[in-house]
């Protein structure tokens, strides 16, 4: 005799038997690591499709895993969730995504090359800094130099100084 047990709080052990893969925010958020706010607020942004509901509740599909994982996983490298949301824009299951990587990667790298000379630039200043001696606030910024602009401002300033004498 086969009998049937009904538990409502075990829904999700019935979609996993039923073939229904889909998860409730609070099973994606444990899976993707994120939290479930951060999984509405994508939403809103429209990184993340607006799933069903049923019972009030959101419904995702299997594949809204991967988009939270790679959208984890941009942000962690440093894409804005701008550039993430054009690269999944469209995008589907089965296509290739080689191509949009490379055109997302090519606009990223000149971005990290212009933060390497800053670091660097910053690096060589906090060395500087370490080192400094300075009696005043003055005296450290005319010793810095601290950026063309200061120069042009200081060069400008002593063009001016300078008419007076004339």
């Amino acid at each position: 005799m086969l009998e049937l047990k009904v538990n409502f709080k075990s829904s999700v052990y019935i979609q996993v038997l039923a073939g229904d893969n889909e998860m409730k925010i609070g099973e994606l958020a444990g899976r993707s690591g994120l939290n479930a706010s951060a999984i509405r607020y994508y939403e809103r942004r429209g990184l993340l499709p607006a799933p069903h509901r049923a019972g009030g509740q959101r419904q995702y599909p299997p594949d809204a895993l991967h988009r939270m994982l790679l959208i984890r996983f941009a942000s962690e490298m440093g894409f804005t969730l701008s550039e993430i949301k054009v690269f999944l824009n469209g995008l589907r299951d089965d296509a290739p995504v080689g191509p949009r990587w490379k055109k997302l990667a090519h606009r990223k790298i000149q971005e990290v090359q212009d933060g390497i000379r800053r670091s660097r630039r910053l690096k060589s200043l906090l060395e500087h800094l370490l080192r400094c001696r300075c009696v005043s606030l003055q005296v450290c910024v005319r010793r810095l130099s601290l950026s063309p602009n200061l120069r042009s401002i200081r060069r400008r300033r002593n063009q001016t100084s300078n008419s007076y004498y004339y």
